[in-house]
């Protein structure tokens, strides 16, 4: 069976909402090739409508930039779930109809791991109360924000298990959990 992993950026003061703002500064070394590890580890990825239409008009412009980190986020595919958007471009598929449904679904196909993209919107939540996530990596930066949403807001008391942690060069930790 797949797995889901999700993967989410923070700061110290559980800031999620504008990750552009300061996951540039850190973006080079250690943890730009975490990422690139991740991303060419898994086989699709998981939207929710926001991150999906924040990603879907960017990352095509960014393969120059980005090389083949951006054309591996263009070309994989990707599932998108909704109930506003009526269709997808992107090599994205929505997913229409009940969503825990359709993701437990997706988890029993073939195929290699999932990476759920973007944190803590309704999507995270429902996969959350839903026990559909098997693992969450949460990159903490050495950041105080000061203001902006917060992750999980407004979901009951969930706790999970450390199963690793990683702390890289510039200060960034990466803490790995799995659902108790």
């Amino acid at each position: 069976m797949r797995k889901i992993i999700e993967q989410g950026v923070l700061t110290l003061d559980g800031q999620i909402s504008t990750p552009q703002n300061w996951l540039g500064t850190f973006w080079a070394g250690e943890f730009e090739q975490r990422s690139r590890d991740l991303m060419f580890s898994v086989d699709a990825l998981l939207y929710g409508r926001l991150s999906y239409e924040a990603h879907a008009p960017v990352w095509p412009q960014l393969e120059e930039e980005f090389g083949d980190y951006a054309v591996r986020l263009n070309t994989i595919p990707k599932y998108v779930a909704s109930t506003t958007l009526k269709e997808t471009t992107w090599n994205a598929t929505l997913i229409k109809g009940d969503v825990v449904e359709e993701v437990a679904k997706l988890k029993e196909q073939p195929g290699g791991d999932i990476l759920k993209v973007g944190t803590g919107g309704s999507l995270s939540r429902t996969l959350l109360k839903h026990g559909l996530v098997d693992e969450y990596l949460f990159w903490l930066f050495p950041v105080i924000a000061g203001s902006g949403g917060r992750l999980y807001d407004g979901i009951d008391s969930t706790y999970l298990k450390l199963a690793d942690v990683t702390r890289l060069d510039n200060g960034i930790l990466g803490l790995t959990y799995t659902p108790r």
